[in-house]
């Protein structure tokens, strides 16, 4: 559903929308006060977790296949090559991957438009390929959760062509068929892709409804039998060792069955197509979805090992949010946080304002936050400001890794990716962005290979990769960050190291302190056992704190700090800060 919110801000305007040590300063990179210190001393073992569900504390981290390896050199990534690649995963400490669609599919939307459910889609590899990639997988400690495209198929799954071959086929009713209305389409919906949502099919003389292309046309989740065969999907996947679920779109799976037309804006821009403003009152976010969740959940709770949903999922408010949980705790586990991702700006205040909507739920709703993925701009550019890039890239994987919750990763954030959007139309892949042409370019520029090394392609293939590789791979890439201490590469190892090795950072309460700051936004997160200040200066000012509401009259020991000038031991009333630094302080 991604996808769904940042489309629609122009496609559909009224949519409601190893811990490393003595780093030393690259003068180039970052303000000349800075470096990285962790203190081994200040580092309080993690307690035995066992007890809860282990992606409360995982690290997940979202691959998207066709750029990340290709271990063929066909130009396109694959299963193979990101089996390839797990020693690097486990390097850098993730706990789960979770792998965008690679089942078969005619590749209109890339994956998301899938013709074989329970398949691999060739050019990715084979069912035996994806069964190695989950073995080896489980050999480094890291789980595999697949993408549930739950709300559409492709016209070339059998299911639709059964569908749309007469009104009287059995899966007649597995879509959305409806007759013209005076002559013309069924209502005003609109496709989040633009123009009318509804498809007429000659053969059959009936529209169909798709909510995205007109090649994924929407399954009718009130059919028991559509929930069946889509449930009996998710155990083909869970039954080879898949841990979950990343579930998209899930906020469309229902539509008014009166067809009510949504109501327009009347002050709202149109969209990049020039269709009317709308609000999607009729067709998204319908009360139906919960039962839908309550029961994929529980066939994920039929497994063992505390398999998990992560939810697609986009509301009016981030209260909202709270209802995805369901109220007895059966429905998602992990709703996605769109309101925290795409704040756009380097703000305390408004990172303070949705840290505790988010901490306003109950302690058993966990948070899941992320700043980027395949649908959106990569973070490096949205958050940057074209001169501290790197600097403010290490303070939002540190503010990503200290909160209470479990974060999501886009591959190549970890080097500083930098979004790569296609220069003509011609060179657009993405069909969305060939519609939207030139105010919309489409999602190619943050698909782009993965970043391996400074070699032809990025290392990423010996092929013409499917996409162009940015050109700051020469620099941003991981075989060259790697010998780099104060890289952004190994920034997130340290980061993720510290978050695993203190349990007040992997499952702590958290308490905003400093709320009256404008620049800096600080936290305490805490178990019985420990305490660890977390602070994050937003500004390219340096900041003097006194945070001694934080303290309590405890000494204050320097755990992490991006300033190569901070003391072992600092007093919480007097603490500076340099320009976009990074500090952690364990209070004893």
């Amino acid at each position: 559903m991604r996808r769904v919110r940042r489309l629609t801000k122009i496609a559909c305007c009224a949519l409601f929308s190893s811990v490393i040590f003595n780093f030393t300063v690259d003068m180039h990179r970052a303000n000349a006060n800075e470096t990285f210190q962790p203190n081994k001393a200040a580092v309080s073992p993690a307690k035995d977790k066992s007890s809860e569900p282990w992606w409360k504390h995982a690290v997940f981290y979202e691959i998207y296949p066709r750029s990340f390896a290709d271990a063929k050199n066909t130009g396109t990534g694959n299963l193979a090559g990101i089996t390839s690649k797990l020693d690097y995963l486990q390097e850098l400490g993730v706990d789960a991957i979770w792998i965008t669609p690679c089942f078969p599919s005619p590749q209109v939307d890339f994956g998301y438009d899938i013709s074989n459910y329970c398949d691999i889609a060739p050019e990715y590899g084979t069912l035996e390929d994806f069964d190695k990639l989950v073995a080896e997988a489980q050999k480094r400690n890291i789980k595999v959760l697949m993408d549930f495209v739950m709300n559409h198929t492709s016209d070339k799954h059998p299911w639709f062509i059964e569908s749309s071959s007469s009104k009287n086929n059995p899966k007649r009713d597995w879509y959305i068929w409806r007759d013209a209305k005076n002559g013309a389409v069924p209502n005003n919906w609109q496709s989040i892709f633009g123009h009318s949502a509804w498809k007429l099919d000659p053969k059959t003389n009936q529209y169909y409804y798709h909510i995205f292309y007109t090649e994924q046309p929407d399954l009718n989740w009130r059919n028991p039998e559509v929930r069946k065969a889509m449930y009996d999907a998710a155990r083909f996947w869970l039954n080879r060792g898949v841990a979950g679920f990343r579930m998209d779109a899930v906020g469309v799976l229902f539509e008014d069955p009166s067809l009510k037309d949504n109501p327009l804006i009347a002050d709202g821009k149109p969209n990049a197509y020039g269709d009317p403003a709308m609000q999607n009152k009729y067709n998204d976010n319908l009360p139906e979805i919960h039962e839908v969740f309550r029961e994929l959940r529980s066939v994920l709770d039929s497994y063992p090992n505390n398999p998990v949903l992560i939810g697609e999922t986009t509301v009016k408010s981030e209260a909202e949010i709270k209802s995805l949980y369901g109220a007895k705790h059966d429905e998602i586990q992990l709703p996605m946080n769109f309101f925290f991702a795409y704040l756009n700006k380097l703000s305390a205040p408004d990172f303070r304002k949705r840290i505790t909507e988010a901490e306003n739920m109950s302690a058993s709703d966990w948070p899941l936050y992320f700043f980027s993925n395949h649908d959106e701009r990569r973070h490096y550019d949205r958050y940057g400001d074209g001169k501290h890039n790197d600097q403010i890239a290490k303070l939002t994987a540190a503010l990503l890794l200290t909160l209470r919750g479990s974060p999501i990763l886009y591959y190549g954030e970890e080097l500083g990716m930098k979004n790569n959007d296609p220069k003509t139309i011609e060179d657009v892949k993405d069909p969305i962005g060939k519609l939207g042409w030139p105010e919309f370019k489409g999602r190619d520029g943050e698909r782009t290979p993965m970043q391996w090394s400074p070699d032809k392609n990025a290392g990423f293939s010996e092929a013409e990769p499917w996409l162009p590789v940015a050109s700051s791979y020469t620099t941003y890439n991981v075989e060259t960050e790697r010998k780099d201490p104060e890289s952004i590469l190994n920034f997130y190892k340290t980061l993720i190291k510290l978050r695993r090795d203190n349990e007040a950072l992997t499952h702590g309460k958290l308490k905003l302190v400093g709320c009256e700051n404008p620049h800096v936004l600080s936290y305490v997160r805490s178990t019985e056992k420990q305490k660890i200040l977390v602070c994050l200066n937003m500004s390219s000012q340096a900041q003097q704190l006194d945070l001694k509401e934080a303290s309590s009259g405890s000494a204050l020991r320097t755990l992490f700090s991006t300033m190569k000038d901070s003391p072992s031991n600092s007093p919480a009333s007097n603490l500076s800060l340099a320009p976009y630094a990074v500090y952690l302080g364990e209070l004893k």
